[in-house]
């Protein structure tokens, strides 16, 4: 008879650590006596050293055994001899992650004799698959985070060492339980990737947006450290929530390049406008010495003029000429204003672009990502979770 009593599995170490009572009982022909001669005496406890026992170990054992052996050992008036055993079992089993945290695993004990084959001993079990697992529920003490299912026992006779030995194997079937790490895993990554989206209503004018993206990229990747220090590395596929991962990770960082992108479009206008008001101030500055230059001169050859004419025609070109010139001074801040927006239509011209272009072309092309990122992510997330509750646990 074989009884588990409490599971723990280490998928990071793919240990199976397990408390099991196995009751084992055969027949000595050398011990038999009549009760009725020794006052009703039907059985008596001796002593285990005083009878020989079968060399019973556990093939996947891989730790030395840590409970306290039964000393003692029940003989029966027929000659039947029963032995109780308490083992703590640290056993390997290949944990199989790829649903991870919604996988189901199967681990095997086998019980069989170390040196002797099977024409000298023979293990039998007396329990069908029924009545073990329903004797394994009612003593179950502790299941810790797995759901136990059911177990199994078969009898083969397997080939060591150029000798079949019989050999008994248990397999326990158990199902994780997955709500604490859908709470404190799976969630909080999604949570994180909700805020990614409702970064896209952050102004990209600033810096505050990519620092807040820059931080949740760190934070999911932390959330990967945590998934790596849990699972082995030693399965055949790549687990469902480590693609989760990937994936997440992925599109966060897409939207971290769009966002540089986006800010260096930004940029590009307000560096184009710094470029043009330098010029303007650069072009006001040299008309204004120009219009210095000009009344000189003008004042220069009135002065001529007056020198070499007679002074009755003196007075009336003088006239003429002071007229002239405050016609030629009041038209002449249009014409400086004229000259400053000249050079600066030229050279949007020689852009080909209009003002804010740069800026214009990055609002759509946020819009335009905003829809496809979500698109895309929504396709994702649908895909993932249908293959991880259609899919079936792997075979071993």
């Amino acid at each position: 008879m074989f009884t588990l009593f409490l599971r723990l599995q280490k998928e990071i170490d793919q240990t199976f650590v397990s408390f099991v009572w196995i009751n084992m009982k055969w027949e000595d022909p050398h011990i038999y006596w009549k009760p009725q001669h020794f006052g009703g005496l039907d059985k008596m406890t001796v002593p285990a050293d005083l009878l020989w026992k079968p060399d019973l170990m556990i093939e996947e054992m891989i730790e030395k055994d840590k409970a306290v052996p039964n000393p003692f050992i029940t003989i029966h008036s027929n000659g039947f001899v029963q032995y109780v055993r308490d083992l703590m079992v640290v056993s390997s089993c290949r944990m199989q992650v790829y649903k991870f945290p919604f996988d189901t695993q199967s681990c095997t004990l086998s019980l069989k004799s170390i040196i002797y084959p099977e024409e000298e001993l023979k293990f039998d079990f007396f329990e069908n698959n029924t009545l073990v697992t329903e004797w394994t529920h009612k003593m179950m003490r502790d299941e810790s985070e797995w759901l136990f299912i059911r177990m199994t026992v078969d009898d083969q006779s397997v080939p060591r060492f150029h000798q079949n030995q019989s050999v008994v194997i248990y397999t326990i079937t158990m199902k994780r339980r997955s709500l604490l790490y859908i709470v404190n895993f799976l969630v909080p990554v999604l949570l994180l990737f909700g805020l990614d989206l409702a970064s896209f209503v952050i102004s990209d004018s600033g810096g505050e947006k990519l620092g807040f993206e820059v931080t949740l990229l760190l934070a999911v990747t932390v959330m990967q450290l945590i998934l790596n220090d849990i699972l082995p590395c030693s399965s055949d596929k790549i687990p469902l929530i480590a693609v989760y991962c990937i994936g997440i990770f992925g599109l966060m960082m897409v939207s971290l390049l769009e966002t540089i992108l986006v800010m260096y479009l930004i940029e590009k206008d307000s560096a184009s406008k710094e470029r043009k008001a330098d010029t303007n101030r650069s072009l006001s500055e040299d008309c204004a010495d120009e219009q210095d230059g000009d009344v000189k001169k003008w004042t220069h050859t009135y002065v001529c003029n007056v020198s070499d004419q007679p002074p009755s025609v003196a007075k009336e070109d003088k006239r003429s000429q002071l007229m002239e010139e405050s016609n030629s001074l009041e038209n002449h801040p249009d014409e400086l204003s004229e000259a400053v927006k000249g050079p600066a239509l030229l050279l949007s011209r020689k852009e080909g672009r209009k003002p804010d272009y740069w800026t214009r072309v990055a609002k759509k092309l946020d819009i335009i990502f905003f829809s496809v990122y979500v698109t895309v992510s929504a396709l994702f997330l649908v895909v993932l979770f249908s293959v991880w509750t259609n899919a079936e646990d792997e075979k071993r």
